[in-house]
């Protein structure tokens, strides 16, 4: 039992803080059994999740996770890059066809408003709605 005594105050010191949180991080057991181990006290009252928020610690189930799959987390960075080579790639063609395409409508809307000007003038009729008038 890796006993961490509680000071008279009443309060943990941070060190002891950061190895119960540390222990329980890398390990596959509960909370309580690690409380249980550091301690000697049985009821634990969420006090591992509440110093791991105060001492600025990620949310516990992502971390064990990356901890425990570190390894095959770098076996997959070769395949993960050439996805990720692939991805831009797409997304680089994606933005050059959305460009092309703003073009052509940005062309339209101008060949549109020449029009209707061009008409304006020809009949001396107005063909764009005047704001601030009553239906």
């Amino acid at each position: 039992m890796k006993n961490i005594v509680k000071p008279e105050n009443g309060y943990y010191l941070e060190s002891d803080k950061h190895l119960i949180i540390k222990a329980y991080l890398s390990s596959n057991r509960t909370k309580q059994s690690i409380w249980e181990e550091y301690t000697g006290h049985a009821e634990e009252h969420g006090k591992i999740l509440k110093w791991m928020r105060e001492l600025g610690y990620e949310a516990p189930g992502k971390i064990r996770k990356l901890i425990h799959q570190r390894s095959s987390l770098m076996v997959k960075e070769p395949t993960q890059s050439l996805n990720n080579d692939f991805e831009k790639k797409q997304l680089e063609k994606r933005i050059a066809e959305l460009e092309k395409q703003l073009k052509e409508a940005e062309m339209k809307a101008i060949a549109f408003s020449t029009m209707v000007d061009i008409a304006e003038k020809e009949f001396k009729i107005p063909i764009r709605k005047k704001y601030n008038t009553k239906p």
